[in-house]
């Protein structure tokens, strides 16, 4: 199995839990040096908390299942202060 395919495996682990709150999540790239650029995807996207998701949840799932990835990276994390930044119960 590709790495890519193992790091998609690991990650469908955890969509149903970013799709409950609107969000999903897409993997951009995977460097030479098995850093792997993410997208947050839907209410992801913007939410402030999404540093956390990225953190507890998705590096997680990532690094338990696919060990040889250095490092996970989201391309477009929105800033906890960011006045634009949506909470998942203000998209209902």
């Amino acid at each position: 199995m590709s790495l890519l395919n193992q790091v998609e495996a690991a990650l469908d682990t955890i969509r149903p839990y970013l799709e409950a709150d609107g969000g999903n999540v897409s993997v951009e790239e995977i460097t030479p040096e098995n850093v792997v650029k993410l997208k947050l995807l839907g209410s992801c996207g913007s939410c402030p908390m999404s540093i956390m998701t990225l953190k507890a949840g998705i590096e997680q799932a990532i690094k338990k299942a696919v060990p040889e990835i250095t490092a996970i990276e989201a391309i477009n994390l929105t800033d906890i202060d960011d006045p634009n930044a949506v909470l998942p119960e203000n998209l209902r």
